[in-house]
């Protein structure tokens, strides 16, 4: 009998399931998982979710004091909440669970590294190892400089809105242990530049750039691991067959294990380390210079940054609405 899509795709490349929907994971039994803010606001406010999401929201209430003002307690919860999603992920995968950084700490070396070891802390205080947690950074000079300095102290990161050859050289330089390029959100880009209602997947632009950065650092013996993510459709995934990851949506995921059909490999470190590729000198000036003169990469950097800003700041809006209920209750209660 034929394979479907998934289980031939599982053979040569490790699924990761990009959602915060715990229900989802275990359809699928992804190795590993990703989150974003987008995906932990959906997910809290599912009714199976509640129950942390208030739990969460009164320790930080409890831990910061009745005095403390809304906005604090929130801040405090939103990253209590990241990792208690973190944890319970992880009693369903055997892999390892991305926790993102806040995306305004994107140009901040420091407060990025802050934030990183904080989350760990969180994370070993529950008895998990580092080993299984991915730290998430947005692919900026400064905050590919704090994944430099996490790596040496054994926290691993994972290198999100990822757009150009040139933040991939940096982060195999600075010896990251994962990268995530986007390949829709590159589609995105290039459909409303030309005008094209879509491409064929082979000349995918999304697919193009993973597959250069992935051909680079087989080519070069990076260790770091390419992960396609941001997918709009099944045939970006099936010209990417052979990719180290790639984190998928529950949707595609439902639609690749629906489609019985050949998945030929298309990415192989052997055919890449055969390739004639020149090796690129990266600094911070070069880094510069190439992300100035890429358009595409500029400004899909910026707005990634800003949309997960925007969907942190919703979040925080929602957490702030829940624990504003839940105090009001216990106040009304209290005066009953």
């Amino acid at each position: 009998m034929s394979q479907t899509l998934l289980e031939q795709l599982r053979q040569i490349t490790v699924v990761v399931a990009d959602t915060g929907d715990m229900q989802s994971m275990e359809q699928f039994t992804p190795r590993d998982a990703t989150t974003n803010p987008s995906l932990i606001t959906a997910a809290a406010q599912m009714p199976q979710y509640q129950e942390i999401v208030d739990n969460t929201l009164r320790q930080a209430r409890q831990e910061l004091g009745e005095s403390a003002a809304t906005s604090d307690v929130v801040t405090l919860a939103f990253d209590r909440l990241a990792v208690a999603f973190g944890l319970k992920i992880l009693d369903i995968i055997p892999g390892r669970v991305s926790t993102e950084v806040d995306a305004r700490l994107s140009y901040d070396t420091e407060a990025t590294i802050a934030k990183a070891r904080d989350l760990i802390a969180q994370y070993e205080s529950a008895g998990i190892s580092r080993d299984r947690i991915l730290i998430k950074i947005a692919s900026t000079w400064e905050g590919i400089q704090a994944a430099q300095q996490l790596e040496q102290e054994g926290i691993h990161c994972n290198l999100t809105l990822l757009f150009g050859l040139h933040q991939a050289i940096a982060c195999a330089e600075a010896k990251v242990t994962l990268i995530s390029p986007f390949v829709g959100r590159i589609l995105d880009w290039y459909k409303k530049e030309t005008g094209r209602d879509s491409y064929p997947a082979a000349e995918d632009p999304g697919v193009l750039s993973v597959t250069e950065i992935y051909n680079y650092y087989k080519k070069f013996g990076y260790t770091t691991e390419v992960m396609g993510a941001s997918f709009r459709n099944i045939g970006e995934i099936t010209e990417l067959a052979g990719c180290d990851l790639l984190t998928i949506s529950p949707k595609l995921l439902a639609e690749l294990e629906s489609t019985v059909a050949e998945l030929p490999r298309k990415l192989d470190p052997q055919a890449a380390a055969g390739m004639e590729i020149d090796k690129v000198a990266m600094d911070q000036a070069i880094f510069e210079q190439m992300h100035a003169e890429n358009r595409m990469a500029t400004e899909k950097l910026a707005e990634g940054i800003q949309g997960f800003s925007k969907a942190l700041e919703k979040l925080e809006n929602l957490l702030a609405e829940r624990l504003n209920s839940l105090e009001e209750k216990v106040l009304v209660s209290s005066t009953s």
